[in-house]
């Protein structure tokens, strides 16, 4: 009975590697699956542990300690370009593009460089259980994203920000509000800048490049490498509101913008790549 187990067992891990290799789709499916998975269960551990440090941003380096491996699962490769501007203990507000759930892993990425460092997520995200539940012990501030709460919403940031300078912390904010992944950098919502002015913070931008290694269409998802980009920061000291509110999120667009468009395609033109988005 043990033999024909084993062989069972051995006859499906050989098909598994198999449709792995064959099928782009099976691969797409189950690299997701694995970073979700891994992400779910390793929550269940690590809440016993946040709970001795409740709400403490120091979690989150733990966090990534333990997660950080998986993108060497998955096959994604990171290049972090001008770390020194994250590895400042002056605090600041990160803005950044959002274009992936892997985002995420990114961050986990270069979380053990910025020490002291939280993130704004919008409310939903609370409820993904466990990984929810143990974002909030380790200190992601929640906001609501209905336009009825955009109020609440500027501030909780702005009441966040004012703590910063204190707490010798940094905010991670994507001022795009919802995630997309169309080769674009879309405009910013005011939020992030608005906190920044009033709290006379810099402004830290960073991008990351597309995941083109990635085909949600046609259910690819290949080896591939990602760069996260640290632009200088952008200091707000003397800005008001209500004369460079408007002025500050343009500019910072339109570096990003630039930024985001020239390593793109310096990343495909250096690659070996030629799969067509």
């Amino acid at each position: 009975m043990t033999v024909y187990l084993q062989l069972i067992l051995f006859s499906s891990f050989v098909g598994l590697v198999w449709l792995i290799k064959a099928s782009p789709v099976v691969r797409y499916y189950l690299k997701f699956s694995a970073y979700y998975g891994i992400v779910m269960v390793g929550s269940l551990f690590l809440i016993p542990v946040f709970i001795f440090h409740p709400f403490s941003v120091h979690n989150f380096v733990i966090g990534s300690h333990c997660f950080r491996w998986i993108t060497h699962l998955i096959g994604v490769k990171w290049i972090i370009q001008n770390p020194e501007y994250l590895e400042s203990d002056e605090p600041c507000i990160i803005v950044s593009n959002h274009q992936s759930s892997l985002d995420v892993l990114g961050l986990f990425q270069i979380w053990p460089k910025m020490g002291k460092c939280t993130v704004i997520a919008r409310n939903a995200v609370f409820w993904v259980w466990p990984m929810g539940f143990a974002a909030w012990l380790a200190g992601l501030i929640f906001i609501p994203r209905a336009k009825s709460k955009a109020d609440r919403a500027k501030t909780i940031i702005n009441d966040v920000a004012d703590q910063l300078a204190l707490t010798q912390t940094k905010l991670w904010v994507f001022p795009e509000g919802t995630r997309k992944d169309t080769g674009i950098i879309y405009e910013f919502k005011n939020g992030a800048f608005h906190a920044a002015i009033l709290a006379q913070l810099p402004i830290q931008p960073v991008i990351f490049t597309r995941y083109y290694f990635i085909d949600s269409v046609n259910k690819r998802f290949d080896p591939g490498v990602v760069i996260i980009h640290a632009l200088k920061p952008i200091s707000t000291i003397g800005l008001t509101v209500d004369e460079d509110l408007v002025a500050t999120r343009a500019l910072v667009h339109t570096e990003m913008n630039r930024a985001f468009k020239d390593i793109n395609f310096d990343l495909l033109k250096n690659s070996n790549y030629t799969h067509d988005r």
